[in-house]
């Protein structure tokens, strides 16, 4: 995969939307894709067509990662009303992974109680610097763990590198919002996390219907920091010039800034259910996450 250097045209004008108001409170159509002074457009998806969701996003499948609870699959990512929508539903899956007796969590679960989607643009592009949008809205209920992130495409993790924009679990206790990044120590699979906890409540303090509306993740990502917003606030601010991996396999690259030919981060869109998230509130079901669009700008020269 090369790493994105293209422009693409921002799209004028798009579809009107038929939301439900139930959904949420404010959202509205798009009229045009924000430009900033010094950035140019490279890549985005608006969710403007409904249907499947478009070409560049491919689906992780299965059990996955975490000892969460749901099994991903394709059908419950769709498109409508300018809106991409995950959707966690109630409902059996038989695994074909199935083992008796196998004590790996992927194999030893006969069947999945929960399905959802994880959508990753691993497949079509990767990105090394830039500014990053979405704008989405959350499920908040318990057993909801919806996720933004990036990881990159060389290497294992952690030394490939983990960029979280969102994150909402269970922390400590509560409810909250996480925004973070990881790479490599000198221990296999131990990460080492330059992670920041906003506690939920310090969001909904301030307006009490936050969870029915959309809200906009920003990362602002160059060769010395990695910058991440919420609603323009910044939430974590991780300084590159600490992030080389720890040596495993003799690894001591920085996963987030690198010349290495060909590397980047590719992006994440799932929801979780369980493990982190808690104990599924099972009224609440289906979950909805709504995605309003994904845009990744990078410097002009």
């Amino acid at each position: 995969m090369k790493i994105q250097t293209f422009v693409l045209a921002a799209c004028a004008v798009l579809a009107t939307s038929s939301l439900q108001a139930n959904d949420s409170i404010d959202y509205h159509p798009k009229t045009e894709v924000k430009q900033y002074n010094g950035y140019q457009l490279v890549w985005h998806d608006e969710f403007d067509r409904d249907g499947k969701p478009s070409d560049d996003w491919s689906f992780e499948q299965g059990f996955v990662r975490n000892n969460e609870l749901q099994w991903y699959q394709e059908d419950n990512a769709t498109v409508k009303d300018g809106l991409l929508v995950i959707e966690g539903r109630k409902e059996t899956v038989a695994n074909p992974h199935y083992r008796e007796g196998d004590c790996h969590w992927t194999r030893s679960r006969r069947e999945a109680h929960y399905t959802s989607s994880s959508l990753t643009t691993r497949k079509s592009h990767v990105f090394r610097y830039g500014r990053f949008e979405v704008r989405a809205k959350i499920p908040t209920a318990s057993g909801s763990w919806p996720a933004i992130w990036l990881l990159g495409n060389q290497w294992s993790w952690p030394e490939n590198g983990e960029i979280d924009m969102m994150e909402y679990y269970i922390k400590d206790g509560k409810p909250s919002i996480l925004a973070n990044t990881c790479w490599g120590s000198n221990r296999a699979f131990t990460p080492v996390w330059n992670s920041v906890v906003t506690p939920f409540e310090h969001f909904t303090h301030r307006d009490a219907q936050w969870t029915e509306k959309f809200h906009v993740w920003r990362m602002d990502w160059d060769e010395q920091f990695i910058r991440l917003y919420l609603d323009d606030e910044l939430l974590n601010v991780t300084d590159l010039s600490k992030t080389r991996n720890g040596g495993v396999d003799g690894n001591h690259e920085n996963p987030f800034s690198n010349n290495i030919e060909a590397f980047g981060d590719y992006i994440l869109l799932n929801l979780a259910i369980g493990e982190n998230g808690g104990v599924p509130d099972d009224s609440q079901f289906p979950l909805r996450y709504y995605v309003d669009y994904v845009r990744v700008y990078q410097k002009t020269m």
